[in-house]
């Protein structure tokens, strides 16, 4: 199944299953009138999910109309609890060199999370209002999963069980202000704005071989102001989505709707680009001695997509937005 929210005024937006080409979709409603009440409810309303779905592909589902990728939210406006860990190593390693701090303690073996704010996460197509340019404007490309229901103590096997969504994540950063919050202990603030998803969430099964040993097998082609910039390859992540729902979990339980970020999508071959400008700009620093590529300016664009392996548009559909200055934003 394919999910997306359309924007209606309200907190949660208008729940809508949208078709296997993502041309089409139809209401979810009476099912399901939100995300978050159709993954609290998912075991008594995942049936009817289905078969509407079904209908919706066969052309015999009432009310199907065309699907606009534009009108979206992300596919959970408000979710109960947003944590984003930094699941590809090579990033990570990069990062310690692009802000100068020791190595982080047993980082190869237990996962790095964060937890951040998921009280207004951004649509695919919504401006990004920024106070300032000097803040060190960075976007980051990732995939995420959106989780049912987790006990305390999941182990990484069973905690891929509780997966019920996957999605597509520019998770944007203020470089300027995470050096001083990282070394306060405390974690970020600040240096994390409002996190964007690309319009629809979809089941595991919806990638087929894709999803494979808890990881999301596609590359995620990114465009920034609309030149290529990178298409890293989600099988590289060190870390499975069961290992860091696990590791979210060892001391308390998930509730419906939690969503998991791997981190910025990194890889080792330096041929696959980057998803995050903090990235190029520590290779740059290694590979030619300072940085080259600047952080974002107000009127800047960013386009993100994952795709199948033959170069067809993935099943998640596509974030691009413009950075502007606040108040001046069209969402």
């Amino acid at each position: 199944m394919r999910f997306a929210t359309l924007k209606d005024g309200s907190l949660d937006g208008r729940l809508v299953l949208v078709s296997s080409n993502g041309l089409q979709a139809v209401d979810a409603a009476p099912i399901a009138a939100s995300l978050l009440g159709a993954l609290q409810n998912w075991d008594a309303v995942e049936p009817a999910l289905r078969e509407r779905t079904a209908a919706l592909e066969a052309g015999t589902a009432t009310g199907i109309f065309a699907f606009d990728p534009a009108a979206c939210s992300a596919p959970l406006p408000r979710s109960p609890q947003w944590l984003d860990a930094s699941a590809f190593l090579n990033h990570g390693r990069l990062m310690e060199r692009a802000f100068n701090t020791p190595p982080i303690p047993h980082f190869d073996t237990i996962p790095v999370m964060y937890q951040g704010a998921s009280d207004d996460f951004l649509g695919p197509h919504d401006d990004v209002p920024m106070p300032s340019e000097a803040d060190g404007i960075d976007f980051e490309g990732e995939f995420g999963v959106i989780c049912g229901p987790v006990p305390m103590g999941v182990t990484p096997e069973a905690a891929l069980g509780c997966v019920r969504l996957v999605v597509q994540i520019n998770d944007w950063s203020l470089r300027a202000l995470g050096p001083h919050e990282m070394k306060t202990g405390f974690g970020f603030l600040q240096a994390k704005p409002s996190t964007s998803f690309a319009p629809v969430a979809v089941t595991p099964d919806e990638l087929g071989d894709a999803w494979q040993g808890g990881r999301v097998h596609l590359r995620l082609h990114v465009d920034s102001n609309s030149q290529w910039f990178g298409h890293p390859h989600g099988g590289e992540m060190n870390f499975s989505f069961g290992q860091l729902i696990a590791h979210a979990a060892r001391t308390r339980r998930l509730t419906a709707g939690t969503i998991i970020g791997s981190g910025t999508v990194s890889n080792q071959g330096r041929d696959a680009g980057s998803a995050c400008l903090a990235e190029r700009r520590v290779i740059e620093i290694l590979d030619e001695g300072a940085a080259k590529t600047p952080f974002m300016h107000y009127g800047d664009t960013v386009h993100m997509q994952a795709r199948w392996p033959d170069g067809r548009e993935g099943p998640f559909g596509v974030v691009s937005q413009r950075v502007v200055p606040p108040g001046s934003e069209q969402r």
